[in-house]
């Protein structure tokens, strides 16, 4: 789990932990993560197209925590000189990636590295132009170690481009009808316990305030820039969103349910009962609204 806010790094990608690994299995989740990766494809090309100002001729870019592949498939159309390597822990996902990679005409630059982050990148063959890790640092325990393990192997004048924070996704108005008014901002609440709970269990964990800027500052980059990026589907929300919605709801049920009262867990069944008018596949003010904050640095020349 863990994403928007942190519920099963749903949406996008973004894997390569051990802990991970034993608890979910990835060819069942790769079509879940790759809908939502696609879902919010807009953000992410609008995050690339700023970050290619700053690193304008990549030979190297590596997506550390790749997933099933869309951003590292997107990284390679807003860079088409450079070579991609897409990292992640889970071969499932990595075969989705080259599969992906092949699709689109880009197998001839296009390459995977399986293995655990930060150490597997010691296996590249030579230091990257642009290390972009989306939502992968936070399940590292140390995660000043791992930055600083990034940073090494970025080339002189490499970017590390991590996505980090941003706001929870909100779908759904503050009063829907059903159940109590503001379910949503109580399923955020305990997304987040959840989410601390998650943190302080991983291996090597490290208490860390979150200020990325000076945590890439202590890392030994220089040259800090920080800026969050929209997706905005208004409702009626289109159908991808609505499955989108479904799916994340229904996560948030199974491995969630126990910390919701009575009522919050009767307005969620609701809510995925497809035979409900009131569920989120039929209701007519569905939304979708996320806000991704992505951190770079550089390396020295």
């Amino acid at each position: 789990m863990a994403h928007d806010h942190h519920h099963a790094h749903q949406h996008e990608h973004r894997h390569g932990q051990h802990h991970d690994h034993a608890e979910i299995d990835w060819t069942e989740m790769a079509p879940l993560l790759e809908a939502g990766a696609e879902l919010f494809s807009p953000l992410y090309e609008r995050a690339l197209a700023w970050l290619a100002k700053q690193q304008t001729n990549p030979g190297l870019i590596v997506d550390a925590g790749s997933g099933p592949g869309v951003v590292s498939c997107l990284l390679a159309e807003t860079f088409p000189a450079a070579r991609i390597v897409a990292v992640d822990g889970s071969e499932p996902l990595l075969d989705r990636a080259r599969d992906r990679a092949a699709r689109l005409g880009l197998a001839d630059r296009f390459s995977t590295l399986a293995g655990d982050l930060p150490d597997v990148l010691g296996d590249l063959d030579y230091p990257a132009d642009l290390l972009w890790a989306s939502r992968s640092l936070h399940h590292l325990g140390d995660q000043r170690a791992a930055l600083a393990a990034f940073a090494e192997r970025l080339a002189p004048g490499g970017t590390l481009a991590i996505v980090e924070g941003g706001l929870p996704t909100r779908f759904l108005p503050r009063d829907i009808g059903i159940g109590r008014p503001g379910l949503q901002a109580r399923l955020n609440a305990v997304e987040e316990e959840w989410f601390a709970e998650m943190r302080a269990a991983l291996a090597g964990t490290v208490d860390e305030t979150e200020d990325w800027p000076a945590l890439l500052t202590a890392a030994g980059l220089a040259h800090t820039r920080t800026r969050s990026f929209l997706l905005d589907l208004p409702a009626p929300a289109p159908d991808r969103a609505r499955a989108y919605v479904a799916a994340t709801l229904s996560r948030i049920r199974e491995a969630l349910a126990d910390r919701l009262d009575a009522t919050d867990r009767t307005t969620l069944d609701r809510l995925l009962d497809p035979e409900d008018k009131a569920s989120v596949h039929h209701r007519p003010d569905l939304f979708l609204l996320a806000a991704q904050t992505v951190h770079t640095a550089s390396r020295a020349l």
